[in-house]
């Protein structure tokens, strides 16, 4: 699932929908790329390394993949850095390579069907779970269980419970969000009537309006000037319509049993080993998420126009599989191993679930990644919980047995403002399961049709440090992807103080994750000069002649 954190919206109900933004503060103009000594903000010091370290260096290009919802590949700052798979034939209907999918020019889409179809809602995990269970423990009880399934029908019984309070909320939220929406947009009309339509709004001239004896006038200015008292402005009011959108969604499909979209990809669903499914439209109907991850990595740093990527020599390589609900483990599989076989040597997955479905399945698929040399990104999540205690997939632990990836880096997320609160409010922690902090508040990045934009999440701190890996990797080639993790973690920032602790009480920030610190580029370039490369070189795989 792709975690969407709010954009500060107002009066108790403006909830979840898209972009948070810290409460009282502005962030600076690119300040992930900062440094913490001369910029006074917890960025990566990127710019630093490259003015400081890497002048005048040769670097080699590294394919950098993004499994996500998509990538648009034609935006202004994205389109010179997209992957381009030079042995495949542009839309000519065939597998010109022979890696079994036709026409990849820049990725592939798991989530889309030979007909050019796309899957865009989905359910979450727990709801598929309560599908596949329902029609065998229905109106069971513990007793007529037999022995063998008793941990299967007490998963159900939690799914089922879960589902059903779920649903109560979300329906209820859908109804109280649509009852505020209506309300602010009566107050909007009936303000904007007396004002004219092109009447801005805010505190100084709803406070200049004399209502007279128009009571519905007066009404309205009082309930728009106690929300902008909040600190709302005129743009907030029109997030409200995503709200109504987002809870809709819930009750419609995140938790709607009798939904199932994997008709439109074709695919045999319970078949975990099937590889060859989906299409080439590597964007989908809704890139915003994975169009902003990319740019975080590697927006053109050359062209002097929206913002700059972290790393200079990268190429994206966009594979769509995360829909609005939560991803598959098949197509998370699937989409790892497409990365790894293809030439991908770091892949960021900005995506997570609390519940798995195939475990075994990705566990393979991380295990060809470790195998391949390549290192993966995975973002923590936004819940503010302690992931040692609550689970979160997918994950670095290989199922049932303590050993652990050594190519994996599980990313919470830093706050740009430092002090007492260095760590996002919504961020994930852990002292064993997260590994390092890395900015993901407020990051300004690229958004479809040449668009920007900010947003917040664990979602931006995974490609802020993928960004990192892939500089390091870029002027390091003979690092292997064991030793970028190694580098990245071994040069952290100690956080040493006590801070405020996302959902919880203050903590030592040592005690938040593995490294006790936080991802810093420049730190890490000076680790990495001074080791000795023990990457081996991989073999190129033989391709299909061309027709």
């Amino acid at each position: 699932m792709i975690q969407k954190i709010s954009i500060s919206l107002l009066a108790g109900l403006l909830l979840t929908i898209q972009g948070f933004t810290q409460p009282g503060s502005t962030a600076p103009d690119e300040w992930f790329l900062l440094d913490a000594k001369t910029d006074k903000v917890q960025g990566v010091s990127s710019e630093k390394a490259y003015k400081e370290l890497l002048k005048g260096k040769k670097s080699e290009t590294i394919i950098v993949a993004v499994i996500d919802s998509g990538v648009d590949a034609e935006h202004e700052d994205l389109k010179n850095v997209m992957w381009v798979n030079e042995d495949e034939i542009p839309n000519n209907g065939k597998d010109d390579d022979g890696n079994g999918y036709i026409d990849d020019i820049h990725g592939w889409n798991f989530i889309g069907g030979k007909d050019g179809k796309n899957v865009n809602q989905d359910t979450y995990e727990f709801v598929r779970i309560y599908r596949k269970l329902h029609a065998k423990y229905d109106g069971k009880t513990a007793t007529s269980i037999s022995k063998a399934d008793k941990a299967e029908y007490a998963e159900y019984v939690k799914v089922k419970d879960e589902l059903k309070k779920k649903q109560a909320e979300a329906q209820m939220q859908s109804m109280q969000m649509q009852g505020f929406y209506q309300a602010i947009s009566s107050a909007v009309t009936k303000v904007k009537g007396h004002l004219g339509e092109d009447a801005k709004l805010d505190i100084e001239t709803l406070e200049a309006v004399d209502a007279g004896e128009d009571e519905e006038l007066a009404e309205s200015l009082d309930m728009l000037l106690n929300i902008f008292r909040r600190g709302a402005t005129e743009e907030d009011l029109k997030e409200l319509e995503e709200g109504v959108k987002y809870f809709d969604t819930q009750v419609n499909y995140h938790f709607n049993p009798d939904f199932d979209p994997r008709n439109i990809v074709g695919d045999n669903y319970e078949n975990s080993s099937e590889r060859y499914y989906g299409n080439n439209d590597v964007k989908g109907p809704d890139s915003y998420h994975g169009t902003h991850v990319a740019g975080i990595i590697a927006a053109d740093r050359t062209n002097n126009v929206g913002m700059r990527g972290i790393a200079d020599n990268v190429r994206i390589m966009s594979i769509r599989t995360v829909p609005d609900g939560d991803e598959r483990d098949k197509d998370v599989a699937n989409a790892i191993r497409y990365a790894v076989d293809n030439g991908a040597r770091i892949i960021n997955m900005s995506f997570g679930k609390s519940y798995g479905w195939d475990k075994a399945v990705v566990d393979a698929a991380v295990k060809h990644a470790e195998k391949n040399d390549v290192l993966l990104v995975h973002a923590a999540g936004n819940s503010a919980e302690n992931i040692d205690v609550v689970p979160n997939f997918p994950n670095d632990r290989y199922g049932g047995k303590k050993k652990t990836a050594k190519n994996w880096l599980e990313i919470g997320a830093l706050s740009w403002e430092g002090g007492d609160n260095p760590i996002a409010v919504f961020s994930n922690y852990g002292k064993d399961n997260v590994d390092i902090f890395s900015p993901g508040v407020d990051l300004y990045s690229t958004t479809p049709e040449n668009g920007y934009g900010a947003s917040s999440g664990t979602s931006m701190a995974a490609p802020a440090a993928a960004g990192v890996a892939a500089m390091i990797m870029s002027y390091y080639p003979n690092l292997s992807a064991c030793q970028v993790r190694e580098i990245i973690m071994d040069s952290a920032i100690k956080g040493g103080q006590e801070v405020n602790c996302p959902g919880a009480e203050r903590i030592q920030f040592s005690e938040l994750c593995r490294t006790g610190g936080v991802i810093n580029a420049y730190e890490a370039v000076k680790l990495a000069a001074k080791t000795k490369g023990k990457r081996k070189k991989k073999k190129t795989k033989s391709k299909a002649p061309r027709a």
